[in-house]
């Protein structure tokens, strides 16, 4: 008698799911469950939390003074233009996320501009208005 393909059959008593229980996540290969330690707390939950995440945070772009000198150098700010977040969002400066522009101290600036941010420092803000500037904190 010859072997034929709709001939072919289990051994009796041979399980159709091979050792692998029944169907489900745990059933595929490659299955691993994140964090799962077989019944035993989990480390996440037996370490002590630490630290503090404000959920109520503004996301602030830094903005130096030679940050705009360079955007001034490359043509990307006119003269009389109203610096503000709308604006670097619409030249590609700032993400869309961001909440706001917090003005810090770095480099030179030439020419005069108009600034509206949410915060600025002492030193900038000293710096840029004896040089023609002015600066509106909102």
């Amino acid at each position: 008698m010859s072997l034929t393909l709709n001939q072919i059959k289990d051994n009796p008593g041979a399980s159709k799911t091979c050792g692998r229980g029944g169907k489900g996540q745990t059933a595929r290969t490659g299955v691993a469950i994140n964090g799962f330690e077989g019944g035993q707390t989990p480390i996440y939950r037996r370490m002590p939390k630490r630290g503090f995440v404000n959920i109520h945070a503004k996301t602030l772009i830094e903005l130096t003074p030679g940050k705009i000198e360079l955007m001034v150098q490359k043509g990307m700010i006119q003269k009389e233009q109203i610096i503000d977040l709308a604006f670097l969002k619409l030249i590609g400066f700032a993400k869309s996320y961001v909440d706001g522009v917090s003005l810090i101290s770095g480099g030179e600036l030439s020419v005069p501009v108009t600034l509206k941010v949410k915060r600025a420092s002492k030193a900038v803000k000293l710096a840029l208005e004896s040089k023609g500037s002015s600066i509106e904190i909102a």
